[in-house]
């Protein structure tokens, strides 16, 4: 039953000691929106349990009764009208795909289709156990090993397992094949991994979990890998290369044979990041570049939705020679067409709890066969298409380090702005949310001062394209010492990055009264409620 606005005991005003704030149109600017305990009012309810005819039981009879609380919890009363405008109204506070041009480089953050949504919501694959047996799961277990053809053949790559979870988990998968492969062959001597400079930030972090030191390789003056720089680093000692194509510069890597070549001479291995694979699909294959194993992020490219911490899904695909190392076990076909799960015979083990994320999985099956093999080259071509028309859009207004076709991406500087007005990368930034479009990545990469990386989909219409043009050619015009306090018309205003981050408090406390310490102070005389003394990391 839903709907109720009032229990019998309801006052017809809310009393002050009950919070009694009312409940508001939507809040824009910085409104403070009132908690759900500030909007409670006794007696008000927004469902009630049905009737059901089955025998009372106590709670005692389940519950030890030392367990159970002597007084009900104080929960919130509200309407179910409040309840759903509380929630409305915060939501109409964030930023989403959903809502607008979310053009964040190297993460491709694009709108996912609702036609994925409604195949993994399907009660036949929704409301299946992971532990039920393979003989009942025949359909997914199918849809699994189509999957797996699907990417093997977009990355031109032999095997594929489905496990990883998300992308960092594929490329600690990818360095944990590389260590199998070379303890495999008696050559467990081998202790780096080569990066180059334009490296995504997961990479380094990725190949120390690996148990492998980064050595970070130079790019030349075209923002490619240094083909000279490359060679004075390989060694006996070096295990492989993981590398990005298209970079992160949104330049394709025009040397990537030579590249394989000269790390496959000195005995490594070469591993593609498909943080970037949106900007090849049905074009060119990581296979077809030299590469040994490749993580996808098909909560970048296959309509998997992405940030909020997951779940996501990070495939790796491997060549022949490393198959037998994969991650098991995997959804394999039998002779007879049905099938079952089977672990590789050097299987480095799993990498997930169950099979992988397998309604995230669902949804790029759905994806691949609702686009097929051209309308996955589309996609590319689309996204190309875009990044470049809004990088000689913006020649003349921001710095263009690389005035060269790019490809998904392009990457644009600041500097400009910084020196002559003394407004930086992050301040644009910032100000951009004032327009209504979330903010591009900024200061990546490193190799670009005042960097701003834009990337901005297939998905976006050219009327969306032109609007974040302007928009961004709007802020170098008017470019003034104002705009460092971007931005001004948004429910969370500027806050001060440097202290939270010098003056960490990494243990909050909710039970703090209201109006306590502001945001970054150390809890002196409130200590967390462990009796630990107050967390001070970070400080200074």
């Amino acid at each position: 039953m839903t709907g109720d606005q009032s229990g019998p005991s309801a006052s017809p005003e809310p009393s002050p000691a009950a919070g009694g704030r009312a409940a508001s149109a939507p809040l824009l600017g910085r409104a403070e929106e009132p908690t759900v305990f500030e909007l409670s009012s006794p007696g008000r309810r927004a469902w009630s349990f049905a009737e059901v005819d089955l025998p009372a039981w106590d709670a005692a009879d389940l519950v030890p009764a030392e367990h159970l609380a002597e007084e009900p919890v104080a929960l919130p009363e509200l309407s179910e009208r409040d309840l759903v405008a509380h929630h409305t109204r915060l939501t109409h506070r964030q930023y989403s795909v959903d809502l607008g041009a979310y053009p964040l480089g190297s993460c491709t953050m694009k709108y996912n289709p609702k036609l994925a949504d409604a195949a993994s919501s399907l009660p036949g694959l929704a409301r299946v156990h992971p532990a039920t047996p393979s003989s009942c799961t025949q359909g997914w277990l199918e849809l699994l090993v189509a999957l797996g053809e699907a990417l093997a053949e977009v990355t031109g790559m032999a095997a594929v397992s489905l496990q990883p979870p998300a992308g960092a988990a594929g490329e600690l998968t990818g360095l944990l094949l590389m260590r199998a492969w070379h303890d495999q062959r008696g050559d467990a001597g081998r202790t780096k991994v080569v990066i180059p400079d334009s490296a995504h930030g997961t990479n380094p972090a990725s190949v120390t979990l690996g148990g492998y030191r980064a050595v970070t390789v130079a790019s030349d003056e075209r923002g490619c890998v240094d083909l000279d720089a490359l060679r004075k680093v390989l060694d006996d000692d070096v295990a492989g290369i993981m590398l990005t194509n298209p970079n992160t510069l949104g330049l394709f890597e025009d040397d990537i044979v030579e590249i394989a070549t000269a790390v496959h001479d000195a005995g490594g291995l070469v591993y593609y990041d498909g943080a970037n694979l949106n900007a090849i699909l049905g074009v060119t294959r990581p296979g077809d570049m030299g590469f040994d194993i490749v993580h996808l992020n098909l909560h970048k490219t296959f309509a998997v939705p992405h940030g909020g911490g997951g779940p996501g899904a990070g495939p790796v695909a491997v060549t022949a020679a490393l198959a037998p190392f994969l991650p098991g076990p995997l959804p394999v076909a039998a002779a007879d067409g049905s099938f079952g799960w089977e672990t590789p015979a050097r299987s480095i083990g799993r990498v997930h709890g169950w099979h992988g994320n397998a309604l995230a999985l669902a949804r790029a099956y759905a994806y691949v066969l609702a686009l097929g093999g051209d309308g996955l080259r589309r996609v590319s071509e689309i996204a190309v298409l875009n990044a470049n028309w809004l990088r000689r859009r913006l020649v003349g207004h921001y710095v263009v380090p690389h005035d060269r076709p790019c490809m998904h991406e392009c990457v644009v500087s600041a500097a400009d702005l910084a020196r002559e007005r003394g407004l930086r990368a992050v301040d644009v930034a910032k100000r951009l949310l004032e327009e209504g479009f979330h903010a591009p990545t900024v200061s990546f990469p490193l190799v670009v001062k005042e960097a701003l990386m834009i990337e901005p989909t297939e998905t976006e219409s050219p009327q969306t394209l032109a609007a974040l043009a302007d928009a961004l050619v709007r802020i170098a015009e008017e470019a003034s010492p104002d705009d460092r306090q971007a931005p001004r018309t948004t429910p969370v205003g500027r806050v001060d990055e440097v202290r939270a981050a010098r003056r960490l408090v990494a243990t909050f406390d909710a039970r703090r009264p209201a109006g306590g310490l502001p945001f970054g102070e150390p809890a002196e005389e409130a200590a967390p409620p462990s009796g630990r003394p107050p967390d001070r990391r970070g400080e200074g």
